[in-house]
């Protein structure tokens, strides 16, 4: 058994925490009870490691939950970012880097003619499916089971693997009025999906899902969407909060030549500080106010620190080859864990991985919440005792960053054979 790194400085700031923080955490899966453990406290970050608050250093393939995807600290984001903040934080006014970030990501995104920023990938799609009922004059949304787009009420809604239902919620506080013109479907399911948009304002879809673990679209899943909302005058919002700029500059549609009414993004477009935005078809977009009826503001929206760290990384992503090295590390990290002998099955897109534990294929929620979480949180725990840092949840995505290279997939590799053999015995 690997001797336990110290933690009394990440135990001590539990302790206190828990007196002034709901559950010592600002966020629940942060709390690693998936994992069966106390939460480590990070303290720094730097390129592909993270340190604790006792000084121990961990590998990351976590990366803040995919933005890190050019390293921690890049020194060109900290740059600019630098100069960005003599300038002031915050003003409640229009700036020219708000023009440049909008710039910048419709050209990677064909289908986004005009956008809307917010301060959350939440707030983006919040504001999204608030848009597609007023474009619409329809009530109802279609989304997949296992779907996480937020802790919105009206999409905080589950229902058992099968046939098409009526949203059930699935956090106490939400009401069953906020949910009821929730349809429920299961992802990959297409004719469930062409059922259900009758009549509906929207579908809003993960593209490749990221929060039941890494679940690709089935051949031909996006394309039947959006032939089926066509059909039926539903608007396509893609929720690329995870998938945009991660799989390809222009996310998961250029991937897959799948084009979206509305796209929602975040997480990488923030380049580490807090962002979000939406955009899409310039007349759906154009019933947004001020120029619509339909109401959405942010104080903190297109915030200057925000934008500056977002136009840095939008930069350092335009480099020639950037995504092939993103698709060589993704390539590596499923061959380590391949070789390690882990009996999972892998789903992989380019530089995001979920290793699930099982040995069936996983294609949907059903598949994904049949996997032994305990063996997972067996090997997570190994892994963190030998300097690695995975997701500690076993319905989360593994990220790797160009920062990524031998020096960590043999430290991952040594990690993975004590934490199996740990885990095993």
């Amino acid at each position: 058994m690997a001797d336990a790194p110290a933690d009394a400085r990440s135990r001590e700031l539990y302790d206190r925490a828990r007196h002034v923080l709901v559950g010592g955490v600002n966020s629940p899966v942060r709390a690693m009870r998936g994992i069966g453990r106390e939460p480590l406290f990070i303290d720094r970050a730097e390129g592909a490691y993270v340190w604790d608050a006792d000084g121990n250093r961990y590998v990351d393939f976590l990366a803040t939950w995919g933005p890190a995807i050019t390293g921690h600290a890049d020194p060109m984001v900290i740059g600019d970012v630098r100069d960005a903040l003599a300038r002031g934080t915050s003003y409640g006014a229009p700036t020219e880097r708000e023009v440049l970030f909008a710039e910048s990501v419709a050209e990677a995104f064909p289908s986004i003619e005009r956008l809307r920023m917010t301060s959350s990938g939440s707030e983006a799609v919040m504001g999204a499916v608030r848009l597609a009922r007023a474009a619409t004059g329809r009530e109802a949304i279609v989304k997949a089971e296992g779907g996480y787009h937020g802790a919105i009420d009206g999409l905080l809604a589950q229902a058992g693997s099968g046939a098409t239902t009526l949203g059930v919620p699935t956090s106490p506080g939400v009401t069953a009025g906020a949910t009821a013109a929730t349809r429920l479907v299961p992802y990959n399911d297409l004719a469930a999906a062409e059922a259900a948009l009758e009549g509906a304002a929207a579908i809003i879809i993960e593209p490749i899902a990221g929060n039941m673990g890494v679940v690709p679209p089935a051949p031909g899943y996006l394309e039947g969407l959006r032939a089926a909302c066509d059909r039926t005058g539903a608007l396509l919002i893609l929720d690329e909060v995870i998938t945009g700029f991660r799989v390809a500059r222009g996310g998961a549609q250029e991937l897959y030549g799948v084009r979206a009414d509305l796209t929602c993004l975040g997480k990488v477009i923030g380049g580490g500080l807090p962002v979000g935005a939406f955009g899409g078809r310039a007349d759906v977009m154009s019933e947004l106010a001020p120029e619509g009826p339909c109401y959405q503001a942010g104080t903190l929206s297109g915030n200057p620190l925000a934008t500056t760290a977002g136009l840095a990384v939008l930069c350092r992503l335009a480099e020639p080859g950037i995504y092939d090295r993103l698709e060589e590390g993704g390539q590596r990290l499923e061959r380590v864990i391949a070789d390690s002998g882990a009996p999972v099955t892998m789903n992989r897109v380019g530089s995001m991985l979920t290793p699930f534990f099982t040995d069936a294929t996983v294609t949907d929620y059903a598949g994904a919440t049949a996997c032994d979480t305990d063996m997972y949180a067996a090997v997570a725990r190994g892994l963190l005792a030998r300097g690695v840092y995975p997701p500690p949840s076993q319905f989360e995505a593994w990220f790797v960053s160009t920062c990524h290279g031998d020096e960590e997939f043999d430290a991952l590799a040594a990690a993975l054979d004590g934490a199996l053999e740990e885990a095993r015995a």
